[in-house]
């Protein structure tokens, strides 16, 4: 029941991820983000709305959007404004909400927005009263000068098959887990988990425990949206599911990454942070839709199409089936040679630009590039064992 209970929810969301990653593989290879990035040197709002922007048009991996974060941090952008990239590549982006709309609804995507914002802003206002190491910094991308790139489709559907490669473990995971917490986990043991009933008291309680069931459920990325649809459906507060959403940048596993870039100190500092900007963020977004009237019904979760037929749903997914054959047949015929400015990242198999690759290693005369220093890593251990 768990399994089939995560298939029609697959099977919901199927045409909105096609669309959404294919959305996003266009908007990175025909949109130049190098200059822009070279002038993310300080957090005025200008340069935040830009970083926001930047982010929203990018991967929606959180592990690329941390590796790129510290990259830019070492090329001499403010660390402020690179954190704010970070969030706004994980909470901005088409796919995240398409998702969100297909298995939760509209005020759910709207949520994600109207919260995006309302954390960047939180962000743009905390990090900079930290006491933040001042690091060396490898390179200022503003003196930057690489030939501008000129994509094709082919390398459009190289990010889109790149990114879905990328976060396809968070997929699986998000789905089976999703599905079995649904229908295994009895709904009373949510609700001692959950208050409920308690006015504002249940609210914060469930805006802060949101957070914490991401940081120990080690899904993310777009992964997460299915287990909050499962959340949501056993008596978390729209607030609280907000929150876990959001809360993908504070999964354990990119806990330790930030440990392993910025030492132990700042890290837990930043996790503070990321976890009460969450927190705050979840809060602030119910009370705007409880105030407007918006709230959606509690427990009133999108309706499964549970079947193959004449409905949107299969239509739609037959449309994206079509764009899926299209995009991989764009894949498989790429430009792989040595000429082209793109790699595969062999780890993770994400599409990455060798002029800006956050890591490179030579192997046997052959370079490889890598979207993160942890792939690099993982690389090396793999060839030298």
């Amino acid at each position: 029941m768990g399994l089939q209970d995560s298939w029609w929810m697959f099977f919901d969301t199927f045409w909105a991820l096609v669309i959404g990653f294919a959305i996003s593989g266009a908007i990175q290879a025909f949109t130049s983000r190098e200059k822009a990035l070279a002038s993310l040197g300080n957090h005025k709002p200008k340069t935040i709305v830009k970083a926001s922007f930047l982010g929203a048009i990018s991967s929606s991996c959180s592990y690329a959007a941390s590796a790129i974060s510290k990259s830019l941090v070492e090329k001499g952008a403010d660390f402020t404004t690179a954190i704010v990239f970070m969030f706004a590549s994980t909470n901005l982006v088409f796919e995240l909400g398409l998702v969100m709309w297909t298995l939760l609804g509209w005020q759910f995507a709207l949520a994600e927005f109207i919260g995006g914002f309302i954390m960047i802003a939180l962000l743009t206002l905390i990090l900079p009263k930290l006491k933040i190491p001042r690091r060396i910094r490898l390179l200022a991308m503003a003196e930057d000068s690489k030939p501008e790139i000129k994509s094709t489709w082919h390398d459009a559907a190289g990010f889109t098959i790149g990114d879905l490669t990328m976060v396809r473990t968070e997929l699986v995971v998000g789905f089976l887990v999703a599905g079995l917490a649904d229908t295994l986990i009895p709904i009373s043991w949510w609700h001692h988990l959950f208050l409920s009933g308690h006015g504002v008291f249940s609210t914060l309680e469930n805006v802060i425990l949101g957070p914490f069931i991401a940081f120990i459920s080690f899904v993310c990325s777009v992964g997460n949206v299915p287990l909050g649809a499962a959340l949501w459906n056993s008596g978390i507060s729209f607030g609280g599911t907000i929150s876990f959403i959001f809360a993908d940048l504070v999964a354990l596993p990119l806990v330790l990454i930030y440990k392993k870039f910025y030492g132990t100190k700042l890290s837990l500092k930043l996790v503070a942070v990321f976890w009460f900007t969450m927190s705050l963020s979840g809060l602030l977004t119910e009370k705007i839709f409880a105030l407007l009237g918006a709230l959606p019904k509690h427990h009133a979760l999108v309706a499964h199409a549970s079947h193959i037929g004449n409905n949107f749903t299969s239509w739609m997914n037959l449309l994206a089936l079509l764009l899926s054959i299209a995009i991989i047949g764009l894949y498989l015929t790429r430009n792989k040679g040595e000429d082209s400015p793109y790699a595969k990242d062999p780890i993770c198999g994400m599409q990455v630009e060798k002029a800006t690759a956050a890591a490179t290693y030579e192997h046997e005369g052959v370079m490889y590039y890598f979207c993160a220093p942890g792939c690099m890593e993982s690389f090396k251990k793999s060839v030298t064992v």
